[in-house]
């Protein structure tokens, strides 16, 4: 499909100065897209230049416009030397290509230089035309529509759900050939960014290509990731959902019912799949296996697996013939995809049936050079390894598919950390197949599923269960068996009833390896995972019976390898699900010397853990109904498993004497006490703080229990470094630095956002990283959005002003690290950066541009401030158009990095810039928000000895137009609509 691209350069402002003589600069521009460059005329003396320029035109064929950005250089013209380089403009025109999407991007955009940052803004036009190509030979995909989000779009509605789409290209690191014989930081690090573009670009067409070939016109949960493996090569990898999706145009096509997430949690429209706990047992099987030489793999089905599916046993008899046949077709609907993987962590309402746990597999590999580009193989082969291993553990658990499915890597030196996790599922097959299925299995479908807990029945055979589980009869419908807990990498369904509120729930830990080279080392991380896998999901169960609750969503496990250490961190919204029985209290028990000192410590702590645990009932307002063993069914008839919590390396080999575990009619949780370890952890259970009073946090997009969201909503960007003291440190010392860093981060931002009380802190993504030996990074993104809440509002600032005392004093203290940042980015004019410390309100400036408009704003029209959230949503808003992916890759440099602030000053201003250039591409499509908003990558690194540093971000989200509520009141005079805000999952319709 051969089109034409057309470029204008209309304008430059605040340029730099480049002459020192004049104090102005003699300004030109390059335009290039592929091999051809045209320029434009020199505007002498001016840092304000007005070119308007002619269309530069370029004839290309659409898989160019895939692959290729539009590369816009600003120079300043030099007679006697060589023109010197004031920054670029990268320009995807995939958003272009969509048939819904924008006709023309116009805007300013800010120019970018890698090493002095932005320098100035310049105003450009571009336009394509393409002609229609039937070739089915084709190598383009255009019309392909792609989405971060990982639920149905906004105002669109899924017909089919074809299943998963990967794909990765390699290439070698300019980073790490040699350039003019001597690396050129500007160099290097602008072939850096134009090669990972390019690599983006490619990567995205071939993913069109697969979704084309299964008849399909959009991928949901689109996931593209940078692996970058030094001398190795560079791999940049994606995966996401491919679905036929159809637009929403007015209320009669909308189906499900489309709610506000500030309605009740069961009418919101965002749909996620169910899910199913995991149980942290001694017995949990964990996998190993061995590769080849240069390869150690582990794979583990996670220890904390429950299983949430079909009843089975006396639960059998209702729908023993309807289950056989929906297994049948869903299977059958399944085989004819190679990996039944879904990225999305909501559904359309219907879709997920039950929920078996969640799986999981890691795999060591150590890394070789890639010879051939064009030949990504070996790397293609590691990760169908992992994914394989992801289907053997969900069959294990009966299920079909596996949902809210992710992959990340970890990497240092020459070793590589694979992982990939998911949560196993049963699926209906209606939305996995051309064609509906038989109205009498549809109507036996509904009828079947109790609302509210048919994701937590178990899908395997009780009788023949691939692990030890503590199972009882649901709390709800009575009549189907659930397990005691409930893990899972997905988002809460809307139809879970939920009692009380939820909060997040946070495992780390560290552990010390010694320093050695390629397979040594492969081997002794192999040798480290199974029981830091295990030891984190001991702290998850630990904690989460701690909170009184019975389930976690939204599960996110990262494993970390640097030179010296592995830090694992577990993040997970901790909730009570009514059908879930009442988790039972926390027992210390152990073999104790006969010292009445020690007995009585252990007593003190006992009473602690018990305080602890009726003031989280209190606080998370847990109160559920008692209920009799007697109507919620007979136990079961094997006896019953005391489960127990034993630190794998503090196994005896001595026996234990059996013990009293009973906690009123309730199994206590029991913690063995035999090591100083086990004890340090029983502290560490203790240290735990909870939020402020008027603050509450979760991973999810929605908080579990809060209903009443007000349309006041403030992003954030957190990065924080520390140096770790070379000396004597220990797994100890490690863990508590560890604690420590995230626990002051949290402080400090519940501090900073105290005038949004009571607000909710969601979506909350922490990313841990080893950039160095002995440096600990951690960042944080999140959004903190406010509710209504029926009390005094300024006795509640108040005492929390009172509490965060100690935050603040903490944050004091952590400044005397040689290297410590909290740079909160907050919301900014793309031009200039200077004035990114405004703190943007509910009510942005660019809000009263559009408040009088019943049209969504054009390419050519001043847009404000443009809207950056994590959710898929706006509180308050609708979505009325997605005008594409934002993917982008910024590198950042510096040799001044004192006289720039220091890591702080440095790093403040570099993510402050990333969002500027964000909201002017978006802008320029014609956009006001960015939604999805995740920055999936932030590698620092430094030189102090020479004043150094280097910073790669990766950022990516999904630009949009929204409109306020407030403004559709205008609008409903001519056209009626629904009361229908963003939050709304697939089949929202929107005006």
């Amino acid at each position: 499909m051969p089109g034409k691209l057309k470029v204008k350069i209309v304008a430059g402002r605040h340029l730099p100065v480049m002459d020192r003589a004049s104090d102005l600069t003699d300004a030109f521009v390059e335009v290039k897209f592929g091999n051809t460059t045209f320029k434009t005329d020199v505007y002498l003396k001016s840092l304000n230049p007005q070119w308007n320029s002619e269309w530069f035109k370029f004839e290309v064929d659409d898989e160019d416009l895939q692959d290729e950005p539009l590369q816009i250089t600003v120079l300043d013209h030099d007679t006697y030397s060589a023109n010197d380089a004031i920054g670029k403009v990268y320009i995807d025109i995939d958003p272009l290509l969509y048939s819904e999407a924008a006709t023309v991007i116009s805007g300013w955009f800010p120019i970018y230089d890698t090493i002095h940052g932005i320098r100035g803004e310049i105003n450009v036009v571009v336009k394509v035309d393409l002609f229609n190509d039937l070739n089915r030979f084709r190598q383009s995909s255009c019309g392909v529509k792609f989405f971060c989000t990982t639920s149905i779009p906004k105002c669109y509605r899924a017909v089919i759900i074809h299943g998963f789409v990967e794909e990765l290209v390699v290439n070698e690191d300019p980073e790490y050939q040699w350039i003019d014989r001597i690396r050129t930081p500007r160099a290097s690090n602008e072939a850096r960014q134009r090669l990972i573009s390019l690599m983006s670009g490619e990567l995205q067409r071939k993913i069109g290509l697969k979704v084309l070939e299964m008849r399909g016109n959009a991928v949901v949960g689109y996931l593209q990731c940078f692996d970058l493996e030094g001398e190795s090569g560079l791999v940049v990898r994606a995966i996401g959902t491919a679905c036929t999706l159809d637009k929403l145009s007015s209320p009669a096509a909308f189906l499900p019912a489309c709610n506000s997430p500030s309605k009740e949690m069961k009418e919101s429209p965002l749909v996620h799949p169910p899910s199913h706990g995991c149980r942290s047992t001694h017995n949990s099987p964990i996998h190993t296996a061995t590769g080849s030489r240069l390869t150690q793999n582990f794979s583990v089905s996670v220890p904390t697996l429950i299983y949430t599916g079909m009843g089975s046993g006396s639960a059998g008899k209702e729908g023993g013939p309807f289950k056989a046949l929906l297994r049948q077709q869903t299977q059958s609907a399944l085989e004819q995809r190679e990996f039944p993987f879904f990225t999305l962590t909501a559904f359309p309402p219907g879709f997920l049936v039950h929920v078996g746990g969640v799986v999981s597999a890691r795999s060591v590999k150590l890394l070789d050079r890639i010879h051939n580009p064009d030949e990504p193989e070996t790397r293609d082969a590691w990760w169908a390894e992992i994914r394989q291993e992801i289907k053997s553990h969900a069959k294990a658990l009966g299920c079909h598919a596996v949902v809210g499915y992710s992959e990340s890597t970890s990497i240092c030196e020459e070793v590589c950390i694979l992982s990939a996790s998911g949560t196993a599922a049963v699926l209906n097959p209606r939305f996995l197949q051309d064609g509906t299925m038989e109205g009498c299995l549809e109507q036996r479908l509904e009828e079947n599923l109790p609302a509210g807990c048919g994701f937590c029945h178990i899908p395997y055979d009780e009788l023949n269960m691939p692990f030890p589980a503590h199972l009882t009869y649901c709390y709800n419908c009575r009549k189907q068996k659930v397990p005691d807990v409930l893990f899972t990498t997905i988002d809460l369904p809307v139809d879970a009833t939920v009692i009380g509120k939820g909060c997040l729930i946070q495992a780390r830990l560290c552990r010390l390896k010694k320093k050695a080279q390629a397979e040594a080392n492969a081997t002794a991380i192999s040798n480290l995972l199974p029981f830091m896998e295990y030891e984190v999901h001991t702290q998850l169960m630990n904690k989460l019976k701690l909170k009184g609750m019975n389930a976690l969503f939204g599960l996110r496990i990262q494993i970390t390898v640097g030179e010296n250490m592995l830090m694992g961190l577990a993040s997970a919204t901790g909730v009570y699900l009514a059908a879930l029985p009442t988790p039972g209290g926390i027992q210390i028990a152990g073999k104790t010397p006969n010292d009445g000192s020690y007995e009585q410590h252990i007593s003190h702590m006992q009473k602690k853990i018990n305080d602890t645990i009726a003031k989280n009932k209190e606080l998370y307002e847990i109160s559920p109904p008692d209920i009799s063993e007697e109507i919620i069914g007979s136990p079961i008839p094997e006896p019953r498993q005391r489960s127990r919590l034993l630190r794998s390396q503090s196994e005896s080999s001595d026996e234990v004497t059996e013990l009293d575990l009973s906690h009123g009619k309730k199994d206590a949780f029991v913690l063995e006490i035999d090591d100083t370890d086990a004890m340090e952890d029983v502290h560490s259970l203790l240290t735990d703080v909870p939020p402020p009073s008027g603050f509450y946090s979760c991973n999810t997009e929605i908080m579990p229990g809060i209903n009443n969201w007000t349309s006041e909503i403030q992003m954030f960007t957190s990065v924080r470094v520390i140096r770790l003291s070379s000396l004597n440190l220990t797994n100890q010392a490690l863990n508590k630095n560890f604690n420590d860093l995230c626990e002051n981060l949290l402080k400090s931002l519940y501090f900073k956002l105290r005038s949004m009380i009571p607000c909710c802190l969601c979506h909350v993504n922490f990313t841990v990283s080893l950039p160095e030996d002995e440096l600990i990074q951690v960042t944080v993104t999140a959004v903190a959005i406010t509710f209504d809440k029926n009390q005094a509002l300024q006795t509640t600032k108040t005492h929390v002003e009172k509490s965060l005392q100690r935050a603040s004093t903490d944050n004091e203290e952590l400044l005397q690290f040689p290297l410590e940042l909290c740079s909160d980015s907050l919301p900014s004019h793309p031009f200039p950066p200077a004035k990114a410390v405004t703190v943007e309100k509910a009510s942005p400036m660019g809000e009263g541009n559009f408040r009088n408009r019943s049209t969504p704003p054009c390419a050519n029209s001043t847009v404000g401030v443009v809207k950056m959230t994590p959710l898929s949503f706006i509180p308050g808003a609708k979505i009325t158009k997605y005008l594409g992916i934002i993917n982008m890759f910024f590198i950042r440099e510096t040799t001044s990095l004192r006289e720039e602030g220091g890591v702080s000053g440095f790093l403040h201003a570099f993510i402050a810039e990333v969002f500027a250039m964000v909201r002017a591409h978006v802008a320029a499509l014609g956009g006001n928000a960015v939604v999805s908003y995740i920055m999936k990558q932030c590698v620092f690194m430094e030189n102090p000895n020479k004043n150094q540093a280097q910073c790669l971000i990766n950022v990516s989200g999904d630009a949009v137009v929204f409109v306020r509520e407030s403004e559709l009141e205008v609008v409903s005079a001519q056209q009626p609509t629904t009361n229908c805000p963003p939050s709304c999952a697939g089949g929202e319709v929107t005006t």
